[in-house]
């Protein structure tokens, strides 16, 4: 398969897609969901030959999937706890991901500085773990610095106490594009994913689910999409498709999921220049610190904070703010501000609820988990995206076992190259640099001949990148494109708000439709302001 060199990016004409899903007929397999979870299981599901379609309320990644710290990781504060399975799980997908998308998703070099006796020892130990436990998959050895050579490889560091360092190696992506990328990749192998379509209810056929109803949310135009088996990937909103169909059985849910948020402050590369990334892995009040240099950016996060209603547009807390400043005062030399903050957004991690755990979210399991309703209505939650891949081949393997799909589901989905990737990309700058035309891999040829692809209004965003994403990309309003397609928003709220008329114009022209201008500038002071 690929559409790694040679293959035409498929058109993304919403006409067209709209036509298909109006079509008479049966899918194996209805995918609720266009996040990291559904789009996983969406793209296995098709590349074993079934039939399926996927929609998504919003756009593909708005929520959760969009807002993650961009890492591939194995989970390095499980390994305190315990869970090796979960670990070596991760590492291993971790390195198919990296395989997968090379133009979206690179290994990365962290450090952790010791401030005190003993620290380097016992978090090198863990880490020589980490890297046993990845084996062949390993990304590179674990490190042991003195002051000098950690001040030296991280310029940012707090030099006051400093100890020494430990490196180690994970993974880094830009998540809203990766997203894309299994969405594309899904349709090259006949899926019909499609955005902006919400689902209204769940067709039943005596007793059992056969379907969903679902609403063209741009013209209100409604359809029926019968399918033998319908998995809810909803992340934090799993429940509400799952009341819908206890309801119609006469029955009462208990929640599955308790969103935890978490924010994440976007500052200049002077607080922490060098291609390294930081973690401290237990603060002060026992959190994990990131500074993450991304796309010419630097991410300080995150958060762990109980949120009672899932939003999707949460609102990040003044409380939040400050412990993430307050801490990064802590290891970086240069101590941050809310003035230097470029941009602040929130998102919400749909962590597994448990009635045998108690106390706060950052102890509730991480793993997904796989309902089946005894209607037959099959959901999915918890995880995140370094295992996006496992999630999808457990809820096929679910399905199949439960007579909901045929048995080829069960089999090993085949681990495919993504739109876009790239035969040779040795000489792919990585994440930390600004967005450019290496994040479009193999694509980045066909664009450049698109209307506009030879002046450059930004790095990373012009006119032809605006155009691809209507024609290609699904993108439908100006949100679309500077927050997933490009993640100008993300990086710098008040920059994004100054080229959107621009981006507004181009799209206007491509899709014919309001591009809803006025609301992402609304967006984009939120995103600017910090709280």
């Amino acid at each position: 398969m690929g559409q790694g060199v040679n293959t035409h990016p498929l058109p993304t004409l919403r006409a067209d897609l709209l036509a298909r899903l109006a079509e008479p007929r049966v899918w194996d397999l209805a995918v609720v969901g266009g996040g990291a979870s559904g789009l996983g299981v969406a793209l296995q599901a098709a590349s074993l030959g079934l039939s399926v379609v996927l929609l998504e309320a919003h756009d593909f990644a708005q929520g959760t999937s969009s807002r993650s710290t961009k890492l591939l990781h194995g989970g390095v504060r499980y390994l305190a706890q315990g869970h090796l399975p979960l670990v070596y799980e991760a590492l291993h997908e971790r390195r198919a991901v990296l395989d997968a998308a090379p133009h979206i998703a690179r290994p990365l070099s962290f450090v952790m500085p010791t401030y005190r006796w003993g620290e380097q020892a016992f978090y090198g130990a863990g880490l020589k773990l980490y890297d046993l436990l990845a084996g062949q998959a390993s990304l590179g050895s674990t490190r042991f610095w003195g002051r000098e050579a950690t001040l030296q490889a991280v310029p940012g560091v707090k030099a006051e106490g400093l100890r020494g360092g430990v490196q180690y190696w994970d993974g880094q992506f830009d998540d809203a594009r990766l997203a894309l990328a299994l969405a594309r990749t899904a349709a090259l192998h006949g899926a019909l994913a499609i955005n902006r379509v919400s689902v209204s209810g769940l067709i039943k056929q005596e007793g059992r689910v056969a379907g969903v109803q679902a609403c063209d949310t741009e013209s209100g135009q409604v359809f029926e999409v019968q399918a033998r088996c319908v998995v809810n990937a909803t992340g934090v909103w799993v429940d509400g498709l799952r009341a819908a169909d206890a309801q119609a059985q006469g029955q009462a849910v208990k929640p599955l999921v308790r969103p935890s948020q978490g924010i994440h402050l976007v500052v200049d590369r002077t607080f922490w220049p060098g291609e390294n990334a930081l973690l401290v892995p237990s603060t002060r009040d026992g959190r994990v610190l990131f500074a993450v240099p991304w796309l010419g950016k630097v991410l300080l996060g995150t958060t762990d904070t109980p949120r009672a209603e899932a939003l999707l547009e949460p609102v990040p807390l003044k409380a939040e703010v400050d412990l993430i400043l307050q801490e990064a005062g802590h290891y970086l030399a240069r101590q941050p501000t809310r003035a230097d903050v470029r941009s602040v957004w929130a998102g919400l991690r749909p962590l597994v609820n448990s009635d045998h755990q108690a106390g706060g979210t950052s102890r509730v399991s991480r793993e997904h988990r796989i309902d089946i309703s005894s209607a037959g209505l099959l959901t999915v939650t918890g995880g995140k995206w370094t295992t996006f891949r496992a999630m999808g081949a457990d809820v096929l393997k679910t399905a199949a076992g439960a007579g909901l799909l045929p048995p080829v589901a069960a089999q090993p989905a085949p681990c495919l190259p993504l739109v876009g990737a790239t035969q040779d990309a040795s000489h792919h700058p990585g994440l930390a640099a600004a967005p450019g035309w290496h994040g479009y891999g193999s694509e980045a040829s066909y664009i450049k001949d698109m209307p506009g692809g030879d002046v450059e209004w930004l790095p990373g965003l012009n006119e032809a990148m605006v155009r691809f994403a209507a024609r290609h990309e699904y993108a439908r309003t100006v949100e679309d494109v500077l927050a997933r397609r490009s993640r100008l928003l993300m990086l710098d709220a008040r920059l994004a708000s100054q080229w959107a008329p621009k981006v507004a114009e181009v799209l206007f022209q491509e899709t014919g439709v309001d591009p809803h201008l006025s609301d992402f500038e609304a967006l984009a002071e939120r995103y600017a302001h910090c709280p």
